[in-house]
């Protein structure tokens, strides 16, 4: 098993996760797992900006800005123009069964290039891969809860709640696959999932505590990104790297 397709069987394991504090109520878990939407925030946007950017740059060249656009407006697409019903976090209002399969749809896209993003960036240098999994993995278990209570709103069972989940995961793991395998993922899936990225930590999960009174959102969202500079002088030093 190649070191990708095992850190991502790992970010994977976080869309089931998710979904477990769902379908077992667990209030705490839940509590956390909202703090982790703005901690992951902060996280994702900086590697981001300050990580894939500039590897994609340097990957792609004069075609990377195109490819990181086409990443945004994918998302955009597949989760707040075709699907109906879509916001990060657990749902508590009751919605059709058809905003839970739309939900579930757009996310796959999402997730298959998390799968990208993980195997790309180790395609660039180790160290990368290992900040581009914590980042993906951070936002993993809100993406677990986001889907899994979609589909209990919907009035599916906690099974299959999971069992979507599951799905997401297995998403991540195909475009891991899937890179490995096309030329044209290995030279631009980075741009792409940069774009990705950049979407689901700024439209996805910065408007989920925007509205929301007191400091421990706004401080998580912040802790994020000092954390990500720690992390990666940690990594860095670790492995040598100038």
């Amino acid at each position: 098993m190649s070191r990708a397709l095992l850190y991502a069987l790992v970010a994977a394991a976080g869309n089931v996760l998710g979904a477990l504090a769902v379908t077992r109520r667990a209030v705490r878990e839940l509590r956390v797992i909202e703090l982790l939407v703005a901690f992951g925030a902060g996280f994702m946007l900086s590697v981001a900006i300050v990580e894939l950017l500039p590897a994609a740059l340097s990957r792609s060249g004069n075609l990377a800005p195109a490819l990181v656009l086409v990443g945004y407006l994918a998302v955009h697409l597949t989760q707040h123009t075709v699907t109906p019903h879509f916001h990060f976090g657990e749902e508590t209002h009751a919605v059709s069964s058809v905003a839970g399969t739309s939900a579930l749809v757009g996310l796959l896209l999402h997730t298959f290039f998390d799968g990208v993003a993980i195997a790309s960036a180790f395609l660039v240098r180790p160290e990368l891969g290992i900040m581009v999994f914590i980042a993906i993995f951070l936002h993993k278990l809100p993406e677990g809860v986001t889907i899994s209570s979609l589909m209990l709103a919907g009035g599916r069972s906690g099974g299959r709640a999971v069992g979507a989940a599951a799905l997401l995961g297995v998403a991540t793991l195909l475009g891991v696959i899937v890179t490995d395998a096309l030329g044209f993922l290995v030279q631009n899936g980075l741009a792409i999932s940069a774009g990705v990225t950049i979407y689901v930590a700024a439209s996805n999960l910065v408007p989920e505590f925007q509205g929301k009174r007191g400091w421990k959102l706004p401080a998580a969202f912040f802790a994020g990104a000092a954390t990500f500079f720690v992390t990666k002088l940690i990594v860095d030093v670790t492995s040598g790297s100038p």
